[in-house]
């Protein structure tokens, strides 16, 4: 076998140095399939030395704790491929020979034969061996057709083509498994940064999946021209928009004794000024501006320190725009007042357009109903924002956006 492939390995290097711009159209074409096939075969073999290395043990014999990291030094590898290399291998061994028959044909590629075995492995524990051979068939066959995305799921229905006296029982029971399988799988783990980042990983079951998409999803399009966040930024803040929904309502349990909250302290004279940081609670700092916005549609409760930074005397909260005031907002803003924005009321803060610790007053003249990511915006840009003659808000674009500093208003939300 050495010596075949060293033969292979000349034909290819001239392969290589053979100049495609002398081919024809169909000739390239014909090349490429060619080449394709050629590769296939090759991981037919290359998963044969695979399996018969690890079955040896030929990798804890040279000081490797297995095969996967034996492969990634060998043929520098990350261990996820060399892992998924020695699992193929393992899979197309024990699967019917007609699965590596197609793969050394050519006929299907090493992720193609990775769907037919688990699609085969699923059928012979519903069906038996019989049935087995015959998804192996119309698997093959559907592999001359369909890529190995949608080979699984077709293969999903396979018994409908080869049992189909069986298929809705199978159906059922694999349905069962499914979710007894994502039911134990779910998870989500907060890695927390040392800035005070998170990193959010997990697997969320279906039903959990399609809550999260349904509070997202309608969140997570872009608010207008001027929206330049990535698709990825734009499902962050959405997912910071449905939390505050919900510490919003009131209804979550209590934590410690009080209700769901996220705490800052900075010092009044810091935040009145515009220069001091704010901490959370939980110890990372935040950014004056982050203060300022936070602190547009959030409690404030006085507290006097010692001089230890002790809390020797809390006061009672005050300046929220809630209750009727809030309701009159929604009244006359009827969602984000930002020109163009679509977000209903539920999703948007109350911001002071002459901020609270600048003097301004708790009233309906100076609020302005704004979304997370347009009260992230106006805080971060330089748009500013007034009632106008109406009683009705408008914004200001910035000189650089519009010389001539035209108002711009929300025409979205229809009004009576």
């Amino acid at each position: 076998m050495v010596e075949e492939l060293a033969q292979a390995d000349d034909v290819v290097v001239a392969c290589v140095d053979d100049a495609t711009w002398a081919l024809t159209e169909d000739e390239l074409i014909a090349a490429l399939d060619a080449a394709h096939r050629v590769e296939q075969r090759l991981a037919a073999v290359k998963l044969a030395l695979v399996r018969e290395l690890d079955g040896r043990g030929t990798a804890l014999t040279q000081g490797a704790s297995s095969t996967a990291v034996w492969l990634r030094e060998r043929l520098r590898l990350t261990v996820p491929a060399a892992r998924r290399l020695v699992d193929l291998a393992a899979r197309v061994d024990a699967a019917p020979a007609a699965v590596r028959e197609a793969l050394a044909t050519g006929a299907v590629s090493a992720e193609q034969a990775r769907v037919i075995v688990d699609t085969v492995t699923a059928v012979q524990t519903a069906a038996g061996p019989e049935v087995a051979d015959k998804a192996v068939g119309v698997l093959t066959d559907w592999a001359g057709q369909f890529d190995p995305i949608l080979m699984r799921k077709l293969g999903a229905r396979i018994l409908d083509h080869v049992a189909p006296d069986i298929a809705d029982a199978a159906a059922h029971a694999a349905l069962d498994a499914e979710a007894a399988r994502a039911a134990r799988d779910r998870t989500l783990t907060l890695s927390e940064q040392t800035d005070g980042r998170l990193r959010l990983t997990g697997t969320l079951d279906a039903e959990a999946a399609a809550l999260l998409r349904a509070a997202i999803d309608p969140l997570s399009a872009p608010t207008g021209p001027d929206d330049t966040r990535c698709a990825g930024q734009r499902r962050h803040d959405a997912l910071a928009d449905v939390c505050r929904l919900a510490l919003r309502t009131g209804e979550l349990p209590d934590s410690g004794g009080d209700h769901a909250q996220i705490v800052v302290t900075t010092g009044y004279d810091s935040l009145a000024r515009e220069l001091g940081v704010g901490a959370l609670d939980t110890g990372p700092r935040l950014t004056p501006d982050t203060v300022r916005r936070l602190a547009c549609d959030a409690a404030i409760l006085p507290a006097v320190l010692g001089g230890s930074s002790q809390p020797l005397d809390v006061g009672r909260q005050r300046r929220l725009i809630t209750g009727p005031l809030r309701r009159a907002l929604v009244l006359r803003d009827r969602g984000c007042a930002f020109p163009g924005c679509d977000r209903p009321p539920r999703w948007c803060d109350a911001h002071h357009i002459h901020h609270w610790a600048d003097g301004g007053t708790t009233t309906l003249t100076n609020a302005v109903l704004l979304c997370g990511h347009h009260h992230r915006h106006l805080h971060h840009n330089d748009w500013t924002v007034r009632l106008a003659g109406d009683g009705h808000p408008e914004f200001i674009p910035p000189a650089w956006l519009d010389p001539q500093q035209v108002p711009r208003r929300n025409h979205y939300h229809r009004r009576p």
